[in-house]
């Protein structure tokens, strides 16, 4: 029964170890003395993942994985135009070739109707309270 060490995470074969409790009463084999520094880091209670050697570092790292290709992105995305709602592309494109007189006298031609929209709105309010 090959068990795997759970500081380091090499396979440990069955005689081939020791049990080692550490003080929270867990317990895990520890491997041979000849990777020699795995006992005397299990005494010290340092972490696996901060040992270099160790499994869990490796793989927390991404140590040793150059042979695996990543997926490059080649291309970016299209950029495309569109129209919104209640105005086409065309009207986009030729609003925005508008040179600047033409859209100040727009401008000024929606601010005069909008001050007659609003005097044709008070003196009929007012109509209606002289009626009343």
């Amino acid at each position: 029964n090959v068990e795997i060490d759970s500081f380091s995470s090499f396979c440990v074969y069955p005689s081939k170890a020791k049990l080692f409790v550490h003080g929270d009463s867990k317990i895990s084999p520890s491997p041979p003395i000849s990777i020699y520094p795995l006992p005397s880091a299990l005494l010290r209670f340092r972490f696996s993942d901060s040992i270099a050697w160790t499994q869990v570092y490796r793989r927390m790292y991404k140590k040793g994985i150059t042979g695996e290709v990543t997926r490059k992105w080649s291309h970016q995305a299209v950029k495309h135009q569109r129209g919104i709602v209640g105005a086409d592309l065309a009207t986009i494109a030729a609003r925005r070739n508008q040179t600047a007189t033409i859209c100040s006298q727009q401008r000024l031609s929606a601010i005069a109707k909008a001050k007659t929209g609003k005097k044709e709105k008070e003196s009929k309010k007012a109509k209606v309270r002289v009626d009343d």
